[in-house]
């Protein structure tokens, strides 16, 4: 297990440069991303955001043209990090301003600035979920849609993709079925304008059997899972300033990651939004039982209900 950081990082082509020492190195590159992990939470195993992204970093070394560089535990401290970025993704909690890096402080006009000068924007998990009172018309205009309090919810069910829509993201992705905590009946842009959906499935009656409360239940989602409609569980945005946006609702379980058509389209979807060519037959990437443990967060274990006081 690697050693976890007090502070955020930014790592570049596997060069560890410490944002709190204020100073970061340029680099030549045709494309330049930056992943963003929100701090630990949930228990162990889940909302592995340093992790992931450190994995998804790791899959795409060796992209010809790409740059990649990520930021752990948090918002970059030095707002260097954001030059010349063709792409952030952000993987971190949502809701409120402690637990999104993006709504934090003065965050959402210093992303604005970076996504009006054509940079894209990919919200992974839950930080598809906006405040209440911050952040939804933002989110809304970057990324096409967000999880809405009392309408959204936030089940663990088992969807099973069943049809691709032809898209650079889903390029070499196969039809798959996997479980996570896939949030649905999201709010979009009015008449989906601009919005591909790209994973998409239809809900089992179990996903309603919670009460009613801001993520569990309501009448809106209910009367979606009753009719059967297709829900959209990730998808891509075109702006309206010729901008790109991409939302993924899962990753709640760290272990996903190692399907390799669930970790493709997210692998996809970055290229995509810094304006790459998606090869054929999507990014090649691998991923082994030894590094899907790798740089995992010290947290506790949650026990199993079994087990459970």
């Amino acid at each position: 297990m690697s050693p976890r950081l007090p502070y955020p990082v930014l790592r570049r082509a596997g060069l560890v440069v410490l944002l709190a020492l204020g100073s970061v190195a340029t680099f030549a590159a045709d494309r330049h991303i930056l992943l963003i992990a929100g701090k630990p939470s949930h228990g162990a195993g889940f909302h592995e955001h340093n992790a992931g992204v450190q994995l998804l970093q790791k899959c795409l070394t060796g992209v010809p043209g790409l740059q990649t560089a990520i930021a752990l535990n948090g918002w970059p401290s030095d707002p260097r990090a954001f030059d010349a970025v063709d792409a952030v993704i952000i993987f971190s909690d949502g809701e409120t301003e402690l637990k999104h890096p993006a709504l934090a402080d003065d965050h959402l006009a210093k992303l604005d600035a970076v996504l009006a000068r054509g940079a894209s924007l990919g919200l992974l998990h839950y930080a598809v979920e906006p405040a209440v009172v911050k952040g939804r018309p933002e989110f809304l205009r970057w990324i096409g849609g967000y999880f809405e309090v009392h309408r959204s919810v936030n089940p663990h069910w088992d969807a099973a993709f069943t049809s691709l829509p032809d898209h650079p993201i889903t390029r070499g992705v196969r039809p798959f079925a996997i479980r996570d905590e896939w949030y649905f009946n999201l709010r979009f842009v009015p008449e989906n304008k601009g919005v591909t959906p790209l994973l998409f499935a239809r809900p089992g009656p179990g996903t309603m059997a919670r009460a009613d409360g801001p993520h569990e239940g309501n009448a809106s989602a209910r009367a979606a899972v009753a009719s059967g409609t297709p829900q959209t569980l990730a998808w891509a945005y075109d702006r309206p300033d010729g901008g790109r946006g991409f939302g993924f609702t899962g990753a709640h379980y760290h272990q996903n990651w190692g399907n390799d058509d669930f970790r493709k389209l997210v692998l996809n979807a970055i290229l995509w939004l810094a304006r790459m060519d998606v090869p054929i037959g999507g990014v090649a990437s691998s991923v082994s039982p030894a590094e899907l443990q790798a740089n995992l967060d010290p947290k506790p274990a949650v026990p199993s209900p079994a087990t459970k006081k």
